[in-house]
């Protein structure tokens, strides 16, 4: 019999996949008048020189975890962010286009971050509400929430047991945490630029261990 209980400490189950979810680095700033570079109808701005020194902390604050992959999105600013990680570790990333950004509809390509600067009637309904749907053509929080899930769950099988970082978006960050925790919708906006936070997939269960880390900036 064994005389000593130590305090619980948590492990994934056997089976789950443990999920860094890593927001991509800072992006070149919107000129009015402007669009940025689109890629399926969304923006696709590249990082900014600060964004990359933000992508270089990230490589080396995790260069040497024990991750069997990364994931990235459609968009160039999450493969920039993933390229110093890849390298050091010699992982090709794979791309899983359900964690694009939230579609931003008429505002998307620059345009949002003006009339969000503005306090936009739409912009401020849409914070009130927390919905992207409020903004003329976007997404709903609720179809951005569902895609973001899928292409989590979609990972996870792929991966079991194993510890996957994955470089997404703030939105993507916010819908995920969201549906992991029972929040509010945009209960966790606003996630750092080179923020890291983990969720742990284990089936249909999905569990917060960590939200924008930043230690390493």
């Amino acid at each position: 019999m064994n005389n000593e209980a130590r305090q619980h400490r948590f492990a994934p189950a056997k089976g789950a996949c443990d999920i860094l979810l890593i927001r991509h680095g800072e992006t070149q700033a919107a000129v009015r008048g402007e669009n940025f570079p689109m890629v399926d109808g969304q923006g696709d701005p590249a990082l900014r020189p600060e964004g990359e020194a933000q992508a270089r902390a990230v490589g080396e604050r995790l260069k040497t975890h024990p991750i069997d992959a990364i994931y990235v999105t459609t968009m160039q600013r999450t493969h920039q962010t993933a390229a110093p990680l890849a390298a050091a570790l010699g992982i090709t990333p794979n791309v899983e286009p359900d964690l694009r950004e939230v579609f931003l509809g008429e505002w998307d390509g620059g345009e949002f971050r003006f009339r969000a600067a503005e306090n936009d009637p739409a912009i401020v309904r849409a914070r009130e509400v927390e919905c992207w749907g409020e903004l003329p053509g976007a997404e709903t929080f609720a179809a951005l929430q569902t895609r973001v899930v899928r292409g989590l769950h979609r990972i996870a099988a792929e991966h079991p047991d194993q510890l996957v970082a994955v470089v997404v978006h703030g939105g993507v960050v916010g819908a995920a945490l969201s549906y992991a925790t029972g929040a509010r919708n945009f209960g966790f906006n606003g996630a750092d630029n080179g923020s890291i936070s983990r969720v742990v997939i284990d089936g249909t269960q999905m569990t917060l261990r960590g939200f924008n880390d930043v230690a390493h900036l």
